[in-house]
C-alpha cells in the first residue's frame, strides 16, 4: 500500500512539471521555425524549452497597418498571463469554425474535412465535404447576421476569421464568449503561391505541420515547373479583365494576384498605374481600346455565353475576342447560389489556375505541361464563352 501512495504521488508531481506558472514573455519565442519564401503576412515560432509554437500574423486586412496577432499553441499549458492581443489553445485545433471558404479548401487540401464544425455561407461553398455533410455542418451566417447561439452549440476551438477593410465585427463577442480566435490573411497576398503558403499556417493550427509544409512545397514546385516551360514561348498574348460595373470598369495593378497569374502564364496583361494589390477604375474609351487590342479576355463577370456578354452592352460584339470567341470566365466551377470555386480551392491550388491560362494562352504548350496538374488538358476553373 505504502508503495502504490509513493508512486500515486510520484504522478500527481510528474503531471505537475508539465504546467507551468510561467508568464507569457515574447523572448521566449525568438526561434524561427518556418519563415515563409512567398507570403508576407506570417511567421511560425517556437520555444526552445517545450513543445509550444506561435503563429504571427500582421495586416491581415486591406489597408491594415502595423496589425498584428498572435495565436499561442501550448498542449504542455507552460505559459499564462497572456497578452490581450495573443490568442491561445492548448491542443491541436480539432473544432474549426471556417468564415471563408479559401478556409475550407486549406483544411480539404490537408485532408481535415471533418475537423469543420462550422461555415459562413454554407450555399456559397463548393467543397464536396461540406455539400454532403449540410446536416452536421452549421452555418453561422455572415456580417452582422452571426448566429451566436448556434457558434456556441458548434463548442469551436478555433474561429478563423478574416477582414476586409478593417477588423471583424465578431472580435467583441468572441472575447465575451471566450472563444478563441485568429485572422487568416491569405487574400491580401499578392503572390499566387503567397496565397497558397498560408496552408503551413492551418497545418501549424491542426497539428500536421511537416505535411502541410510538403504539401504546399509540392504545389509550389509544380507551379514554378509550368512557369518555367512558358518561357521558352515566343509568343506573348496579350490580355484584358474583368467587365465595366455601373460605368466604371475596374484594372488591377501591375502587382495584383490575377496580373502575376497571367505574366507566369506567358502573356501580358493591361494593367493600371495603382500601388499594390489593388484595382482601380479607369477611362471607359481607355478601357475600349485597349479591349478592342487584346488577344484575350478574361474573367467576365456574371456572363456565361457570348450572347449575354453583348446583351450587356451591344459594343462589344466588335471586339476582336468577342468574334474570335477568345473570352474566358472563371466561373465554371460555381454552387447553384453562385460561389466560386476559383475563390475557395483556386486559392491553394495556383499550379491549377496557371495550368488554365497556359491551355488557354498557349495551347500548343499545354499538352506538354498538362501532366504536372494530374494529367487534365481540359480547364478546370475557366470555361470559354460560346
Amino acid at each position: 500500500m505504502g508503495r502504490l501512495i509513493t508512486y500515486i504521488t510520484l504522478l500527481f508531481l510528474l503531471a505537475g512539471c508539465g504546467a507551468s506558472d510561467k508568464p507569457f514573455d515574447l523572448s521566449d519565442f525568438q526561434q524561427q521555425d518556418y519563415t515563409p519564401q512567398y507570403a508576407t503576412g506570417f511567421e511560425i515560432r517556437h520555444n526552445s524549452d517545450s513543445s509550444a509554437s506561435l503563429i504571427v500574423v500582421r495586416n491581415p486586412w486591406q489597408g491594415a497597418n502595423d496589425v498584428e496577432q498572435m495565436l499561442l499553441i501550448d498542449p504542455e499549458k507552460r505559459f499564462n498571463n497572456l497578452p490581450k492581443k495573443i490568442k491561445h489553445i492548448d491542443h491541436p485545433a480539432r473544432r474549426i469554425v471556417c468564415m471563408s471558404s479559401s478556409y475550407v479548401a486549406m483544411l480539404s487540401e490537408l485532408g481535415h474535412e471533418e475537423n469543420i464544425v462550422g461555415v459562413s455561407g454554407i450555399d456559397f461553398i463548393s467543397n464536396q465535404y461540406i455539400c454532403n455533410n449540410r446536416d452536421k455542418i452549421g452555418d453561422v451566417g455572415y456580417d452582422n447576421n452571426i448566429n451566436y447561439e448556434l457558434l456556441i452549440s458548434l463548442q469551436p476551438d478555433l474561429v478563423l476569421l478574416y477582414g476586409i477593410t478593417g477588423a471583424n465585427s465578431m472580435e467583441t463577442r468572441l472575447e465575451e464568449l471566450g472563444i478563441p480566435y485568429i485572422y487568416l490573411g491569405e487574400y491580401v497576398e499578392s503572390s499566387p503561391l503567397g496565397k497558397a503558403e498560408w496552408l503551413v499556417v492551418i497545418g501549424e493550427m491542426i497539428g500536421c505541420p511537416e505535411v502541410a509544409r510538403n504539401r504546399f512545397l509540392e504545389i509550389a514546385t509544380c507551379y514554378e515547373q509550368l512557369s518555367e516551360r512558358t518561357r521558352k514561348t515566343d509568343s506573348t498574348p496579350r490580355v484584358m479583365l474583368n467587365t465595366p460595373y455601373r460605368d466604371s470598369w475596374f484594372i488591377p495593378s501591375q502587382q495584383s494576384y490575377m496580373v502575376q497569374l497571367i505574366n507566369d502564364a506567358g502573356a501580358k496583361c493591361y494593367t493600371c498605374s495603382a500601388e499594390g494589390n489593388t484595382s482601380q477604375p479607369i477611362d471607359m474609351e481607355q478601357a475600349y481600346v485597349w479591349a478592342a487590342e487584346a488577344d484575350f479576355w478574361l474573367n467576365v463577370g456574371p456572363y456565361n455565353t457570348i450572347a449575354e456578354l453583348i446583351r450587356q452592352n451591344p459594343k462589344f460584339a466588335d471586339i476582336k475576342t468577342v468574334s474570335k470567341r477568345q473570352v474566358y470566365n472563371n466561373n465554371a466551377r460555381q454552387t447553384p447560389r453562385g460561389g466560386s470555386d476559383f475563390w475557395e480551392s483556386g486559392v491553394v491550388r495556383p499550379d491549377r489556375i496557371l495550368q488554365d491560362l497556359i491551355t488557354i494562352f498557349h495551347p500548343n504548350l499545354s499538352t506538354e505541361t498538362s501532366h504536372a496538374t494530374e494529367g487534365k488538358n481540359n480547364l478546370y476553373y475557366y470555361q470559354q464563352l460560346k
